[in-house]
């Protein structure tokens, strides 16, 4: 495993442990400053990081593609430094939330870093190259709020200095050991690049695109849906107390990363990306369908691999995007993809929560069901995918 690679994953990884460093004692936290109901703070800050995400990700991405994927990622990791130093120090609400916004903006990077990882990697190894993404964001999202917790016990505001040490750690070692994997593009600085429809229209252009990207923003809404509703699901349907939720979490989390680290990359070679993400999203359908039967707490945690293995589809997408548009805009393509991932973060968990609490009383797993007929919409799509058409300038 080459140097950049390393310090490209170290960074995923970061931005994970970072973000889930806070969320244990974000209540708390609140709470002391606003001395009373923190509801409409602790909305505003969650909305704000999805809204940022959802429009600086394609603009990042496109500065990436005109000026190199190296000065943008510097930048970013500086920003998010400075970020997480200003949330540890302040008291005041609103600056929170402010800092939410300038996370939401940093860790739009993921698009950046997405695109470096297809300039440094030969396109038939770039679905094991996402799946390690993918082993290294679960794993970062497992340490992060264990180690949050921890610290928040010992001070309240300490995670968010742990997660100023780790990212400043990260970019040191990216200002001296990481270069740049393409050459910035002759011309100056547009300020159209900056206008983050602009990739959104390239896209609406480019119209042997759209099938895939479609089926991205379905994962993202289908994925949605554990995210919202596992712990309500479980206290409701199998009785689980804090300490089954955070196991059942972490057998969730580890099963993950290890099926995307261990066989997104054997899968891809024996079956091919399309053959790997239609085995991904035949047991992510297993597994909603289980779930949605499943009435006794063993049920749960057995199911939670099934999950993990429909993480294998996800990377395997990926690399079938990458293939599909030039090198020159590999950062527009990702960054249309995270920002429409995010955009499917904000609208899929007001959805299922929707769902859930309109159906429970019918039938609780009703929601699981409705998760699992989006894929059956979405599988004509997957029929689109044929040689690769280069993309518009």
């Amino acid at each position: 495993m080459n140097k950049a690679l390393i310090v490209i994953l170290a960074t995923v990884a970061i931005d994970a442990i970072g973000g889930g460093l806070i969320f244990p004692i974000l209540p708390d936290l609140l709470a002391e400053i606003t001395s009373g109901d923190f509801g409409v703070l602790y909305g505003f800050m969650l909305a704000s990081y999805a809204v940022m995400q959802f429009i600086f990700s394609p603009i990042l991405g496109a500065l990436s593609d005109r000026f190199g994927r190296r000065p943008v990622l510097l930048l970013s990791l500086a920003g998010t430094l400075v970020d997480y130093l200003v949330m540890a120090l302040s008291p005041l609400g609103w600056v929170l939330v402010v800092g939410r916004a300038l996370a939401g903006i940093t860790s739009a990077n993921m698009a950046v870093a997405s695109a470096y990882i297809t300039d440094i990697t030969p396109a038939e190894h770039r679905a094991q190259r996402f799946g390690l993404v993918g082993a290294v964001m679960n794993t970062g999202f497992i340490i992060g709020p264990v180690i949050g917790g921890l610290l928040g016990a010992w001070w309240l505001r300490s995670p968010f200095l742990a997660a100023a040490i780790f990212n400043g750690l990260n970019l040191f070692i990216a200002l001296f050991v990481l270069p740049e994997s393409r050459n910035a593009q002759a011309g100056g600085f547009d300020f159209k690049d900056l206008n983050p429809l602009r990739p959104l229209l390239w896209l609406w252009n480019f119209k042997p695109l759209l099938p895939m990207v479609a089926v991205s923003v379905v994962f993202g809404l289908v994925a949605a849906v554990p995210g919202t509703i596992w712990v309500l699901y479980g206290a409701a349907r199998f009785g689980w107390d804090p300490v089954h939720m955070g196991l059942s979490f972490a057998v969730f989390g580890i099963s993950g990363a290890l099926a995307q680290a261990l066989l997104v990359g054997p899968l891809s070679r024996r079956f091919g990306d399309l053959g790997t993400l239609m085995i991904g999203v035949g047991f992510d359908m297993l597994a909603y369908v289980l779930m949605a039967f499943a009435d006794q707490s063993w049920m749960g945690y057995a199911i939670a691999p099934l999950f993990a293995l429909g993480g294998v589809a996800m990377p395997a997408l990926q690399s079938l995007l990458t293939s599909r548009v030039s090198d020159d805009q590999q950062g527009q393509l990702q960054g249309v993809v995270a920002s429409l991932m995010s955009l499917a973060g904000i609208v899929g968990p007001v959805l299922t929560t929707i769902v859930f609490f309109t159906t429970r009383d019918i039938w609780i797993g009703t929601v699981w069901i409705a998760a699992a007929g989006l894929y059956l919409l979405a599988t004509p799509l997957f029929a689109t995918v044929r040689v690769p058409a280069p993309a518009p300038a």
